[in-house]
């Protein structure tokens, strides 16, 4: 019959005819020994193939013939008993059937197995002695359904490839489906749902491109795709697939910035905050990068403090001391003068030399001063660059000579010793001679290449005999080579110093020149002279600078730098020079390498950093397993541009703008302080922005430490007379604050590297004095200050000087002011005003007393005006009772005895005028007397002692 689509065949088997008069059970049932079965998800009817049927030979006898049931026994590994059962059709036939218990999942158990066995009806209906088959085994596969659709492994895939190229495949994408079946398990194919791309996708999930794809035209691709399963389900969710188009490959470096901006204050900076190396897949196994900064157009290498040396050394803590050689020409330090100079943007003075006629000879009281075997010399030297070419004669092969920097030979007690500091090509040698007379030459050879790379450098060389040691930009070297140079004609026995140059014979220095030498084939007595340019040469004996005072002379205030160390990859190399200019990065991982190139910083501590432009270089060197296909990079250029930083305000302020006192003061042992109040006051103005949408402007000032390099005070007009004034200053008190001063008639100048207070404090006792009887109406004085070595100026403050004189040394003689004396004060003896001081309760105000005396001579002449018109308009009513007169004369004027007086003081009140204060008025207004208060006086006597008259 036909059950569920498969058609089952029942054999039954053919009676046997015996003799069945008796009932007795004689036979087992039988049935096969393995099934196979299939039942179908969500259905419980298993399918077995045989069908299950079970024989008895007893049959066709009732009961013992006919099969009863099937018992269901656990198989190996199987759980038969409790999910499947089997139940009897047809008794009489033996059919069965086998059932699930409960619905089956094909996902959690794909296939079962257990043991079957039949057992017959016995011999009565209370199934007495009945017989059992022999277990057979079932082995039952669970059918699948396609319940489940394809579920993408990621929701989203990412790749990036160079344009301009076909791939085989860019990405794939992968999907699964839970059903447990293969046909309803497996992706059959994959489809790219958005239209219109470039990409193609196969039945395994690879997708590629249709085209060469072109960063320009589209950088970024963006589309969806889907899958089905062989059962026709769709994928639940699409997956998103982005393709990005890198262009081209190029190696080297990329998101280099050319310029580069450093505000002045900023601390430091990250120079490469997006630069990484690219290789384009190519294995290298050694990575170097060289970062320079170029700062060698900074005055003399880096940006350091503004200073002079002299304040620099303070600064550092120097020991004092030293003699400078190289001092600014004046009438006292004539022996530069000779030597050309060039300019510097960091303010200090460089002299030119030129192996020829540049040379300077120190006098001999100034190297008497720096005698001994124990001294230090400093100086800034760069080889070449002298302002003038050297002659024809030497132009050629010249650097192949020793050139001498320095050549001294100084006396110590009895005997003379001698050194010369000279530069050979790329070397640098010292010759020391102990004593000229016995002990024998020594040299010391360093070969640098700081001496021959045509930039500036400090050197410092410490002689402690026969010990010697050289810092080099702030590094010590050992000497490469020190030996006897033997037996050597004996210098002259004479003290000299030479810069430039070096002689034997002192009568080869004439003039502060070096004669010219002709190519005769003679021996010459001179060296060979340095090409170059020097600066703060200096030399101080007694012990040896201390090696922090050599580097903080030398050390930079920018430069390159690594921002934090801890987060260096492994693998990875940092080394930085001594002068921070250069940086060298070494690795062998490229990210590792990307990363620490993007920590190297410029740093600049000066609050006032020189602005302008730094040259900034980037050289890579690879190194690969195969030298023939390593790559080659080239060299990047750039610049870091300093702004302008915020100007520092330096502000005087506290004086005049007139100060008046007696004359006798002036003249005083200890004369008048000019500026005893003065105040100085340092600020920084900068633009804030407000944090509300509009921005707003303003000016804000802040309080910094400065530190002023140099004050001057200038008379104005005339310069000062020596034999008349002077200006004092507490010498003692600058000497201890060492601080330098130049005194002259036209200026007086105190420099060096101090705080302000201290500036104001000398400022403050500086004092004008007079000789006796010098005084004059007025003098004028300016006062100005600077910072950074005059990088920073302050506002001019000037000073005007009214000397107050006594009435009496004002006119010689004055018997109006003997009168003016008896009419202001009648109730004492007539004196004189010789020798009155008149107070002075203000500093800078005109002088209350001789206010009042005279205003008190003008109230006197408009009461003689009064008492005239009043005497008048009496006479003429006299003589017009009279009738002596006409009515013409009775109507004119009479002026014959009538005088203008002028005032002798009227000048003085209108030059003083501006500076009269409100309580000086308001105290003249209390002292003069009132018109009627004041006793009557002849006119007569007035005019005739008047001196004016």
């Amino acid at each position: 019959h036909l059950h569920n689509g498969i058609v089952l065949v029942a054999l039954t088997p053919v009676p046997c005819f015996c003799d069945c008069s008796f009932s007795a059970n004689k036979h087992k049932p039988w049935i096969e020994t393995e099934y196979q079965g299939i039942v179908m998800k969500n259905d419980n009817t298993v399918l077995l193939n045989p069908p299950l049927f079970a024989l008895d030979k007893d049959a066709p006898l009732h009961y013992a013939g006919e099969i009863c049931g099937f018992r269901v026994h656990n198989g190996p590994g199987g759980s038969g008993s409790a999910q499947f059962e089997a139940v009897v059709l047809d008794r009489s036939t033996g059919e069965g059937l086998v059932r699930s218990k409960e619905p089956l999942d094909c996902e959690s158990q794909k296939e079962h197995s257990f043991t079957i066995q039949a057992y017959d009806c016995g011999e009565g209906p209370d199934g007495t002695n009945s017989k059992k088959s022999h277990k057979a085994t079932v082995h039952v596969r669970v059918n699948d359904v396609n319940e489940f659709s394809p579920v993408f492994v990621e929701r989203r895939y990412e790749a990036s490839v160079p344009e301009g190229r076909l791939f085989d495949r860019i990405v794939r994408v992968e999907a699964v489906d839970a059903d447990c079946s293969p046909q309803y398990s497996q992706i059959c194919f994959y489809d790219i749902i958005t239209p219109n791309v470039p990409f193609t996708i196969d039945n395994d999930g690879n997708i590629k491109n249709t085209e060469p794809l072109d960063s320009k035209h589209q950088r970024v691709h963006s589309f969806w795709v889907t899958a089905f399963d062989c059962g026709k389900n769709r994928a639940q969710a699409d997956a998103q697939v982005i393709v990005t188009v890198k262009p081209s490959c190029k190696p080297g470096w990329m998101g280099w910035t050319k310029r580069i901006e450093y505000t002045p204050g900023s601390g430091s900076i990250p120079l490469f905050p997006n630069l990484h190396l690219e290789t384009c897949e190519k294995t290298v196994w050694n990575i170097q990068a060289t970062v320079e900064l170029q700062t060698g157009h900074i005055g003399k290498g880096c940006d350091r403090d503004s200073y002079s040396d002299r304040s620099v050394r303070r600064l550092c803590g120097a020991v004092r001391g030293e003699v400078e050689l190289l001092p600014p020409p004046s009438p006292a330090t004539n022996w530069t003068a000779a030597v050309p100079t060039l300019p510097s943007s960091d303010s200090s003075l460089v002299f030119s030399f030129n192996g020829s006629t540049h040379v300077a000879v120190v006098p001999d009281s100034v190297a008497s001063a720096v005698s001994g075997d124990h001294f230090t010399l400093q100086l800034w030297m760069r080889r070449g660059g002298a302002s003038t070419q050297p002659p024809a004669n030497q132009a050629r092969g010249s650097r192949k000579e020793e050139e001498t920097i320095i050549c001294s030979t100084v006396k110590n007690d009895d005997s003379y010793s001698h050194y010369s500091l000279s530069v050979h090509g790329c070397r640098l040698s010292l010759f020391y001679w102990p004593d000229v007379s016995t002990a024998r030459p020594v040299k010391f050879l360093w070969k640098l290449e700081q001496v021959c790379d045509s930039e500036w450098h400090h050197l410092s060389l410490s002689v402690q005999f026969p010990s010697v040691t050289l810092y080099v930009d702030g590094v010590t070297f050992d000497p490469a080579l020190i030996h006897d140079n033997g037996a050597i004609p004996n210098p002259a026995p004479h003290q000299r110093l030479v810069i430039g140059a070096c002689w034997e014979k002192p009568k080869d220095i004439m003039n502060n020149t070096m004669p010219e030498t002709k190519d005769t084939g003679e021996v010459h007595t001179m060296f060979v002279g340095y090409k170059g340019l020097l600066s703060g040469v200096t030399v101080r004996p007694g012990n040896v600078e201390p090696h922090s005072v050599v580097e903080c002379l030398y050390a930079c205030r920018e430069g390159l730098d690594f921002g934090d160390l801890e987060t260096l990859g492994s693998g990875m190399k940092v080394h930085v020079n001594p002068s921070q200019s250069v940086l060298v990065l070494e690795g062998d991982d490229i990210e590792s390498f990307n990363r620490a190139v993007q920590q190297v910083t410029y740093r600049n501590s000066l609050r006032f950093a020189t602005p302008g432009v730094r040259p900034l270089k980037l050289t890579t060197s690879l190194r690969c397993f195969s030298e023939e296909s390593c790559l080659s990079l080239r060299q990047l250029e750039g610049y870091l541009v300093v702004l302008q930083p915020d100007a520092p305000q330096i502000s005087l302020s506290g004086v005049g703008p007139h100060l008046a006192r007696p004359a006798a003061e002036f003249e005083g042992p200890q004369g008048v302080p000019l500026f005893p109040e003065l105040r100085i006051v340092c600020s920084l103005s900068h633009r804030i922005m407000q944090s509300f949408s509009v921005s707003l402007s303003a000016l804000m000032s802040d309080a910094v430490a400065h530190t002023l390099d140099g004050c001057e005070v200038q008379p104005l007009g005339e310069e000062l007379n020596p034999e008349r004034e002077e200006l004092l200053v507490d010498m003692e008190a600058l000497k201890e604050r060492g601080l330098d001063i130049i005194n002259t008639t036209a200026y007086i100048a105190i420099t060096g590297a101090e705080s302000i207070s201290v500036y104001e404090d000398v400022l403050r006792s500086i004092r004008y004095r007079l000789a006796k009887g010098s005084a004059r109406f007025e003098r004028r004085f300016r006062l100005s200050c600077s910072e950074m070595n005059g990088r920073y100026t302050s506002n001019e403050l000037t000073l005007e000087v009214n000397f107050l004189h006594s009435l009496d040394s004002l006119y010689h003689p004055s018997h109006l002011l003997a009168s003016q004396q008896q009419f202001l004060h009648p109730s004492h003896h007539t004196g004189e005003l010789s020798g009155h001081t008149l107070p002075n309760p203000h500093r800078n105000s005109v002088v209350p007393g001789a206010a009042t005396v005279i205003i008190m001579v003008c109230v006197g002449f408009l009461v003689v005006m009064v008492i005239l018109g009043v005497f008048r308009i009496r006479s003429i009513h006299r003589r017009s009772e009279g009738g002596g007169g006409g009515k013409e004369g009775s109507n004119q004027w009479d002026d014959s005895a009538l005088t203008i007086i002028v005032n002798p003081m009227e000048l003085w009140i209108h030059q003083m005028t501006p500076v009269m204060t409100n309580e000086s008025s308001s105290r003249r207004r209390e002292e003069t007397p009132p018109p009627d208060a004041t006793e009557p006086f002849n006119r007569t006597h007035i005019l005739k002692h008047h001196p004016l008259i």
